[in-house]
């Protein structure tokens, strides 16, 4: 059975998350090369005070889904496929051996404090269940104006799509999309408007700087935001990660191509298991767990055992 591990982005975040690692020494050791790359302690990034700030929560996302693949890297699991919603791609590049850590951690730090510095107030992101991409996108063209603008940010599935803008303009547009049947409407505890156009000079400072990075050759079959595609050239993984930030994620159709490849076990990274669930409803077939509500022990179990089949 193939495994995928997911790692999650922003809004899955939790105060006090890497005190919920697993108990790993391969843990203890992430978490301080991300002390040392940062300069300070990587625990002053998680309170709940700190993660109002996008910067911390990304540095936060990073360190703890590089610190539990690492756990279960000691534990003799390896995936055969990586995947991570926006700034969770940067935790599955390390994990796929495309970029080093403490360089990952470096350059998610100055993602985070260019989309701060960006659009420091009144955008975000707001999150839509039950309307597909068609009916939405029209909604939007018919509230959203060059002032105020709202974009379709992340297809995670058929049905569950985010968009970025303008918190006023969002908020007319989730009004009228619960008028229309929405299910669920509502803003996200994002407080940038990621994945959208609006971020196109961000993308354009992180191209610069991924530059300067080496990247390599991925190790495990890396699934790309931007394309939804397996990609193998680090010029091209270099690319995702840095103009990801600007387009919207594709991630619904990247879990798709990890299905498609024979993936049938999916074990999402800590915290959250927001991932696993869009997993569990768009794979029924498949086995779908989060570490953060089946405990890392069991998870490496199960994969151990179902890697043997």
């Amino acid at each position: 059975m193939k495994l995928a591990f997911l790692f999650p982005g922003q809004g899955s975040q939790t105060p006090g998350l890497l005190n919920e690692l697993p108990e790993s020494q391969a843990v203890q050791k992430v978490l301080e090369e991300a002390t040392d790359s940062l300069n300070e302690s990587v625990f002053n990034f998680h309170s709940k005070d700190a993660l109002s700030s996008t910067t911390a929560v990304q540095i936060s996302l990073l360190s703890a889904g590089v610190a539990t693949f690492r756990a279960f890297e000691s534990e003799g699991v390896k995936p055969d496929f990586v995947a991570g919603h926006s700034v969770g791609a940067f935790s599955a590049a390390v994990a796929a051996g495309v970029l080093e850590f403490k360089e990952a951690v470096k350059i998610v730090k100055l993602r985070g404090e260019l989309m701060e510095s960006a659009y420091p107030t009144g955008y975000g992101m707001g999150v839509v269940l039950g309307m597909d991409f068609y009916h939405l996108q029209s909604i939007i063209s018919q509230h959203s104006d060059e002032k105020n603008p709202v974009f379709i940010a992340n297809k995670n599935g058929p049905d569950q799509l985010t968009i970025s803008g303008a918190i006023p303009m969002i908020q007319k547009v989730l009004d009228e999309t619960r008028r229309k049947g929405a299910r669920r409407a509502e803003l996200l505890n994002v407080s940038t408007p990621s994945h959208c156009q609006l971020l196109l000079p961000v993308a354009e400072k992180l191209a610069e700087a991924l530059q300067q990075v080496s990247v390599y050759r991925p190790s495990i079959p890396y699934a790309g935001n931007r394309n939804a595609r397996l990609l193998s050239d680090p010029v091209d993984i270099r690319q995702d990660l840095a103009e990801s930030v600007s387009s919207p994620v594709q991630w619904h159709d990247a879990s798709t191509v990890l299905y498609e490849k024979g993936a049938r076990l999916f074990i999402e990274m800590p915290p959250g298991a927001v991932l696993s669930r869009l997993a569990a409803q768009a794979f029924p077939e498949a086995r779908v767990l989060s570490v953060a509500e089946n405990g890392f022990d069991d998870c490496q179990f199960i994969a151990k055992r179902e890697k043997l089949k």
